[in-house]
Order: structure tokens, then C-alpha cells, then sequence
């Protein structure tokens, strides 16, 4: 991607450090790859909460700061004295008989954080044959998302002797008597799908067939109401068909901005009813599930107002790509005739239109 496409992505976000791509934001994009305003405000690095707030919308999600404290300090107890509670775990829960491992911190390179060295040597490690190591702290992998390229940090990468890296994800939700809540674990699945999936795309480049990374992710939690962590292997190979999937279906970021207005902004600088408009020429796809993952979603959900989007996938499937619920209301109750592409919809819904009107006159 070229020059100028930076240059616009800074424009759109008014200037200022960007926020860069995590494997929380990849997954919440791979779930709705339509929504053009998702892909340009995450390419160009936007701070998706303040600028709900911005344009009175703000965000009523996102993890409290008692979350992130917590999350960091239970993190720091596991990955302590290189790693010493972490590697009882591995022993347990991978079969590691090795008398000592050797640890790998991938922070820096030589002093040097530079992203492009870090992930360099990241690849050099983890694809030597003499000696590759056990444990790989901080390790960089990278992907590309909507033709950029993105920078990703799991929380660690093992390696197994019998020849298997498998990725780790540390979480700070607690496993209650065997039993993690369902909808975090999910979470934490898509986003370990992503490591795995940017990790065998590097090893691929050097050669690695990818069946090297382990489909099973190791997810680090608390055991019950203490800080004792506990390790559970969690499949994603589910997860990974469809990021798959997804990531072919993003658009190219500079393709996106062809469209655009040339003098298109975001930033935070302008007075918010510009910026709304500038919003409106972005197009967005809002879905429910856009609430769990978007800080934006509030403001989208009021502007899809009218919309059958704010229904939910299913129903929008179920209505044939009928877009509005006036569209709808119309077609059920005969006022407008279908176009061709929809009339096996508009007789589904003439139906129910009707059995809905049965059960209001049996009631009457």
C-alpha cells in the first residue's frame, strides 16, 4: 500500500498517534467484513470510543480498569521467574519432560523494539531446526487485513518437544468448578484463532507446513475464586475456517477510500455534526452482534433505524435481501408489488402477514 494511502488514513483520523490492530479488533471485523466504516476506521488507527462519545454516542462497553489491573497482575503471576507457574502447567497439560527449557523474550531485539526487527527475529526463532526452544515471551507475528499489514503479540507461544508450537492465551475470567462462562471463552477462542492463523501464515513464507501450530490453543485462567491459574486446551479449528473465510472477503482498504470524498474526516477536532456527516458517507452494516464488539455501534444502530439489518442476520436472510421494514409492511400488505429477485420472499411474508391477521381476529 502506497504513500498516498497513509496519508489519507491520517487524514481521516485528524492527525495524531494511531491505534494499531490487535487480535480483538481483527475478530470483531472478520465478524461483519461488510462494514466498509469497521475496516477504514480500524485501518486508520481511529479511537472508536471517543469518537462515539464525540458524536453523542458514547460506548457502554469495554472492560473496567479494575478488569485490565486484574488481567495484567494475574498475567505477570503466571509468566514470573521465567515462566516457573506457567511451566508446571505445560508439563501437565502438554506432556513437556524436558529437565530445563530454554525461555525467549521477544520484547526487543538488542534493545531495539522496532516492530519490523522484532517480528524478523520472531521468524528466525521459530523456524531454526538446531535447538528451537520452549518458550517464546512477547513473540510478533503478522498479518494482512484488508491488504495492510498488522502487527500481532500473542501472549506466548510453547513449544513442544514432540515438534508442536502451541499458541497460549492468558485470560483473567475465572474457571468455576470446571466451567468458564461460555460467551468469554468464545472470545477468547476467535482471537486465539487469529494467532494461530497469522503464525502459520509466517512459517509458510520459510517453508513450515502449518500443521506445525497446533489447531488446540492452551487457555490460562484463574481456578476458581483464587489466582491459582489453570490450563484448558480449547479447539479452534472451527474458528479458524471462518476467519479464513472472512479475511478473503475484506475489501482492500485503498479500494474503500476510491470511494470516499477526498477531504473525508473523523477528526475529533471538527464539530461533531461535520463529522457525522462524514460518517454517513462511509458505508456502514450494522448487525446486532456489532453491540458486543464496536464502540460505534450505538450510533450505527440509530442511523439503521428503518433498516431490516437491525433485525439480526437471520431475519435479513429470511427477507431476501428486502432492506427496509417499510419495504416490508408494504409488500405483506399488498401495497407494492415484488421486484422480480424478491418474490418468493414477499410470499412468505404475505403468509405470515396473514396467519398474523387470523390470530388477531381469533383473539378479538
Amino acid at each position: 500500500m502506497g504513500e498516498d494511502t497513509e496519508a489519507r488514513l491520517d487524514r481521516i483520523r485528524g492527525g495524531g498517534s494511531a491505534r494499531p490492530h490487535n487480535a480483538r479488533t481483527i475478530a470483531a471485523l472478520t465478524t461483519n467484513p461488510g462494514c466498509a466504516r469497521r475496516a477504514i476506521m480500524d485501518a486508520a488507527g481511529i479511537d472508536k470510543a471517543r469518537l462515539a462519545a464525540h458524536v453523542g454516542f458514547p460506548s457502554q462497553f469495554g472492560q473496567s480498569q479494575f478488569a485490565l489491573a486484574r488481567g495484567n497482575a494475574f498475567e505477570a503471576q503466571v509468566k514470573a521467574d521465567g515462566c516457573a507457574e506457567l511451566l508446571t502447567l505445560l508439563r501437565e497439560r502438554l506432556g513437556l519432560t524436558l529437565p530445563e527449557v530454554a525461555y525467549t523474550d521477544l520484547n526487543e531485539v538488542g534493545g531495539n523494539d522496532e516492530p519490523g526487527l522484532r517480528h524478523r527475529q520472531t521468524q528466525r526463532l521459530l523456524t531454526r531446526t538446531d535447538d528451537p526452544g520452549t518458550l517464546f515471551d512477547h513473540p510478533l507475528l503478522r498479518l494482512p487485513v484488508g491488504g495492510r499489514q498488522v502487527y500481532l503479540e500473542p501472549d506466548l507461544i510453547a513449544f513442544q518437544w514432540k515438534g508442536q508450537y502451541h499458541v497460549i492465551e492468558i485470560k483473567s475470567f475465572p474457571v468455576i468448578d470446571g466451567q468458564a462462562d461460555a460467551d468469554k471463552v468464545a472470545a477468547a477462542a476467535i482471537q486465539s484463532a487469529v494467532y494461530v492463523y497469522a503464525m502459520r501464515e509466517m512459517l509458510a513464507t520459510a517453508g513450515v507446513s502449518p500443521t506445525v501450530v497446533s489447531d488446540n490453543v492452551i487457555l490460562v485462567c484463574p481456578k476458581d475464586f483464587s489466582n491459582q491459574p489453570v490450563a484448558t486446551f480449547v479447539d479452534v479449528r472451527k474458528q479458524l475456517t471462518v476467519l479464513r473465510r472472512q479475511l478473503s472477503r475484506l475489501t482492500r482498504i485503498d479500494e474503500l477510500l476510491e470511494l470516499l470524498p477526498e477531504n473525508l474526516s473523523l477528526s475529533l477536532d471538527r464539530d461533531p455534526e461535520e463529522v457525522i456527516f462524514d460518517l454517513g458517507c462511509i458505508e456502514a452494516r450494522y448487525m446486532p452482534e456489532c453491540l458486543e464488539t464496536c464502540e460505534l455501534a450505538r450510533f450505527c444502530r440509530d442511523e439503521a433505524k428503518g433498516s431490516t439489518y437491525v433485525m439480526g442476520r437471520a431475519v435479513c436472510e429470511d427477507l431476501g435481501g428486502i432492506q427496509t421494514v417499510e419495504g416490508v409492511l408494504a409488500l405483506a400488505r399488498g401495497e407494492q408489488d415484488p421486484a422480480p429477485d424478491q418474490a418468493e420472499a414477499a410470499t412468505l411474508i404475505r403468509q405470515a402477514w396473514a396467519i398474523r391477521a387470523e390470530c388477531l381476529r381469533s383473539v378479538a
